[in-house]
């Protein structure tokens, strides 16, 4: 009888066009692919089913998350071969869109017994089951308030003690700002995101006296950060009711509430401008393509003439075709709901285009690849805690799209970009200094 990684191998390379880009071991003890590196192991007939009915990132992503596929060896490394096998390729993506698209390419001059041949091992024609984990069919259309509400609510409603573990004390949802002499010294997650939080200050020229309108406020690191060393007055938002209570209580304890009021709210519903300053850290991702003008319309009224913007926001690459700015379906169907990335540049655009001025922008793509890892590593040495607060699949899911976004930013596939915009006067003030030593460290105005 032939072996299973045998006719998987052979599969590949016949009907997929490709060898394949690590090695597996499949149950029954067989193995194919590369002997060097790290390993793919099927568990039982699922995971082949799974590949089979949605190929590519979806089908993989699933069997991972029902624990029948895991990874022995470096999962950094296999995650970067198989990007580049599969998702790098030059041929449309529509060559993989499932099980049917799959079954038309079986008239390829002998392809027929290899993919006839994988077919049999996955047993029965029936799909499997998916995972609970995963966002089912959402109707209507995205981004109004009540489905953005209930994305949300998927991501960051799944318990403050499991984000507290992986992100450690800071509970900065967001890249920290690493330095390199600090890096090589064993700087921590949490200097490096104080060092993120004092630079968003920094930026925002923050002041007492000031208000600060904080859109996306997670658990409040930022409010308490800005209101504790500036002095300013600060309002957060979210629309995640465990992210406001953990704030509150957080607010609280540091004896901020004179100074920091934290609201379950969304952007759209603000009702008490002006502001001195906004600050969105991470939270653009999720206002979509076609509601992003309008997203920074209301930015823009919101703010004091000469008032500052930093917009702090995931970016990806410009595509040839720009009709579709939808995260992977991997990342759509269990991480972020209907989020969207956009490149940098567009991003610049549609803030100037609602008047804002663009002064400063900096790249943190290696800056969000190492905070990612840090991420990783909090939840693989505390992995029995967050399955205990969570689910196994859910912490399989964290696993693989903090350890997946990480190589992102490490192969230059994803950005990450702090914008810094003015609403200038009527007179053309921009009340900005001629020279950027701002952005100096212990440059406190508090």
């Amino acid at each position: 009888m032939t072996e299973v990684s045998t006719i998987l191998d052979r599969f590949a390379q016949r009907v997929l066009g490709t060898r394949l880009p690590v090695g597996i071991r499949s149950w029954d003890g067989s193995t194919a692919g590369p002997e060097d590196g790290p390993r793919l192991v099927l568990h039982d007939r699922d995971a082949l089913r799974f590949v089979l009915w949605r190929p590519g990132d979806l089908g993989l992503a699933r069997a991972w998350v029902a624990g029948v596929l895991s990874v022995e060896g470096d999962l950094y490394e296999l995650l970067g071969r198989i990007s580049s096998a599969l998702w790098e390729k030059k041929e449309p993506r529509s060559r993989a869109q499932g099980f049917h698209g799959l079954l038309k390419r079986l008239t390829r001059p002998g392809s027929a017994r290899e993919a006839l041949g994988v077919v049999a091992l996955a047993g029965t024609a029936l799909p499997p089951v998916v995972p609970v984990e995963e966002v089912r069919r959402r109707r209507g259309p995205a981004h109004t308030l009540r489905r953005d509400r209930r994305a949300i609510s998927h991501h960051y409603d799944v318990g403050n003690e499991f984000y507290a573990l992986v992100l450690g004390p800071s509970l900065v949802y967001s890249c920290a700002y690493w330095d390199d002499k600090e890096l090589s010294s064993g700087g921590t997650l949490e200097q490096a995101q104080e060092a993120k939080l004092d630079l968003v200050c920094r930026k925002l020229a923050l002041h007492k006296g000031q208000r600060l309108l904080d859109v996306g406020c997670g658990w409040g690191s930022l409010a308490i950060h800005a209101a504790r060393h500036y002095g300013v007055r600060v309002v957060g938002v979210t629309i995640s009711e465990e992210q406001a209570a953990s704030a509150r209580q957080r607010v609280a304890a540091e004896g901020l509430g004179h100074l920091v009021e934290i609201r379950v709210q969304d952007y759209r519903e603000i009702e008490d401008p002006p502001f001195d300053a906004i600050s969105s850290i991470g939270m653009a991702e999720h206002v979509g393509r076609e509601r992003y003008r309008s997203y920074a319309d209301i930015l823009y009224g919101l703010l004091k003439p000469g008032g500052r913007l930093l917009n702090h926001q995931i970016a990806r690459r410009p595509l040839r075709d720009e009709g579709s700015y939808r995260m992977n379906a991997f990342i759509d169907r269990y991480v972020f709901p209907d989020g969207e990335l956009a490149p940098v540049g567009s991003t610049v655009s549609a803030l100037e285009e609602a008047g804002f001025e663009v002064r400063d922008v900096e790249s943190l793509r290696e800056h969000y690849a190492l905070t990612l890892r840090s991420w990783v590593t909090n939840l693989e040495e505390h992995w029995d805690e967050a399955v205990r607060l969570t689910s196994p699949g859910r912490a399989r899911v964290w696993r693989l799209y903090m350890a997946a976004c990480a190589v992102g930013f490490e192969s230059n596939t994803m950005g990450v970009n702090q914008v810094l915009a003015v609403r200038a006067s009527d007179t053309g003030r921009s009340e900005m200094p001629l020279r950027r030593d701002f952005l100096i460290p212990g440059q406190r105005r508090g």
